[in-house]
This record gives C-alpha cells, structure tokens and sequence, in this order.
C-alpha cells in the first residue's frame, strides 16, 4: 500500500474501490484497520481512504514534537484528498479522527460534501473543561512512555487491536494532537452547512452528551444510538453501523 511523502514523513494509506471519496480517520492510539469491517460495506460505489495518522501505526514517528499537531494532522487530510483527486469528500471519523474531521471542515469547508461525526466530542468552549481534557492528555503521554504499548491491553478494541512500532509516537500525538488550544471547533457546529451523521454506542458513556449536543447545534445533523455498542462502535455493531453509514450517504447522494 501507498505512502504519502509530506515534507519527509511518509503517511501510510490505503484506497478501496472508485467512485465519490469517503475519508475515514481512526481515534488516537487506534489505526487505519479499526475500518476493516467497513471497506467491503463502503467501498461497493465509492472509493474509501483510510490511513494512519503520524506516530501511529504504519506511518512516520518524527523524532520532532512540533511535527505533531492538529495543525499538521488537517494538512495530512488535505494532502490525501490531493492525492486521490476528491475535489469534495465525505469526511469523518471515530473519537480522535472525528474531532480532526470537524477540525479540518474548519479550516476547508469547500472540500467537504458531508460529515460523519462517531464517538466523538468537539472540545471545550470553557477553559476549564479544556484544561482538564488536556492535562489528561498529558498524563496519557507520559504513562505510554513510561510503560510502553502494553497499556493498550485493556483498552477499548479499536485501540486493544492496533499494531503501533512503538509508544514514543503515542507520547507525542498525545502531547501535539490529543490536546486541544482552543474553541474553535465547538464553536463552528452552529455554521456547518453539510449533510452531517452523529454516531454513538449506547455504552459509551462519556461520549453520550457530547453527541446529544452536536445533533442540536449542527443545522440539520443525524443523529444515530447503536444499540449495545461502546467507543468503538462500528466493531462493536459492525452490521449495524454499515446501514446507518450506507442510508446516510444514500442520502447524501
């Protein structure tokens, strides 16, 4: 499979079948085959791009801590969408991935034809909430430096099945992406004007109210509860998620 040279650090990344480009991103600590029980579902009428995010998986670790950032992780989405030729795509993904897809419909609106929003939160408008969110960030970097890979053992399955070369990249998405600076993600809910699906297992707690908002201040937003699903619910509930991505685009189109 392709990787993609950005100044240096090569992104790996796959594509499936042709035609509108959906591009899927996977939560921190996860990779690119979280998506594996959707590319037969998905790939059937449209050309499905996933990919490892920097210090993840098959792609590069930079040795720099600036390399990481929400910043660079929008510029890696954009570079992809270059790369296939997607003038426009649908554009979403779980946890991590879904908040940097609301990050780059921030910074792109023009590029994106719809949005898929999974188990995910859009950041802080308060500071305090932010503050909280990121000091555990950090401490997620340090103990993944501290232990290694293993603490990924016992976590959700997206992430518990994830191939990684080592923490060190972890510790640093943690540090460059997993924090967040400031409020404009949550704040642009109100001005998306895109088709847009909020996803979310009904076991996953922290996420439940975080989805309940999205679905309010996005105009026109789909808001969908899977039954018996947790964080990682298109594993969880893999047939159950294909539909309601599949009806959605449908829809879409």
């Amino acid at each position: 499979m392709p990787h993609l040279n950005r100044d240096g650090v090569k992104i790996y990344y796959e594509t499936h079948g042709e035609g509108p480009v959906i591009l899927l991103s996977h939560g921190y600590s996860a990779t690119s085959q979280m998506w594996r029980g959707q590319i037969q579902a998905l790939s059937g009428k449209n050309k499905l791009v996933i990919w490892d995010m920097r210090g993840h998986g098959q792609s590069d670790y930079p040795e720099d801590e600036a390399a990481y950032s929400e910043e660079a992780t929008v510029a890696d989405m954009l570079a992809l969408l270059d790369e296939v030729g997607a003038k426009t795509a649908i554009v979403g993904g779980l946890s991590l991935g879904g908040y940097m897809s609301l990050a780059f419909h921030v910074k792109h609106p023009d590029r994106v034809r719809a949005l898929l929003i999974i188990d995910t939160g859009p950041g802080y408008r308060k500071d305090e909430g932010r503050d909280g969110w990121n000091r555990n960030a950090l401490k997620t970097a340090e103990r993944f430096e501290k232990d290694g890979l293993g603490q990924l053992q016992g976590a959700s399955r997206e992430r518990s099945s994830a191939t990684h070369r080592n923490a060190v990249g972890l510790a640093k998405a943690a540090r460059g992406m997993l924090t967040q600076r400031d409020a404009r993600v949550i704040n642009s809910l109100p001005e998306i004007k895109v088709p847009s699906l909020v996803l979310v297992g009904d076991k996953d707690t922290p996420f439940l109210a975080a989805a309940d908002y999205m679905a309010a201040k996005i105009p026109g937003a789909k808001k969908v509860v899977l039954a018996d699903a947790g964080h990682a619910s298109n594993i969880d509930q893999p047939r159950a998620f294909n539909d309601a991505v599949e009806a959605f685009i449908r829809s879409v189109a």
